[in-house]
């Protein structure tokens, strides 16, 4: 029986959830996540987790925030003018904003405060500082 190792192409059912058991992500009513393992497409937790499993396989695996989106990066929360937002912006708690560097490469940012003459704007991943599990299972190993 075939098991997932280093480069291969699999095909995978997700659910990704934090320790409190709140689901963030999954592949429930869509397709399985597709992709060659070792290209550094998805969190090397979850790559790690998936080595020596079956087709068919099923299992939970707890992936530590180091080995998922890491620590939280202090320098990447910063607080900025409302001046510096498009004039016609209301900013709000938990809006999506996008910021451009000056080489053009697109930055996602969190609004995590809002203050009389500025914002709290926040450029970690959403799931930085965090532990995951996930409840995996290997439909398809090419």
């Amino acid at each position: 029986m075939s098991q997932v190792k280093e480069n291969n192409t699999v095909k995978v059912n997700y659910t990704g959830k934090l320790s409190s058991g709140e689901v963030f992500d999954t592949s429930e009513g869509k397709e399985p996540i597709e992709f060659t393992l070792g290209e550094g497409r998805l969190i090397p937790g979850f790559e790690k987790g998936l080595l020596d499993m079956k087709l068919n396989e099923k299992k939970t695996i707890e992936i530590a925030k180091a080995d998922a989106y890491g620590d939280v990066n202090q320098d990447l929360i910063q607080e900025i003018k409302k001046a510096q937002l498009p004039q016609d912006m209301a900013p709000e708690v938990g809006m999506g904003l996008i910021s451009k560097t000056p080489d053009g490469q697109e930055i996602n940012l969190v609004v995590v405060e809002v203050k009389e003459d500025t914002v709290v704007i926040d450029g970690n991943h959403p799931l930085a500082g965090r532990d995951l599990i996930f409840d995996l299972e290997v439909v398809e190993i090419k």
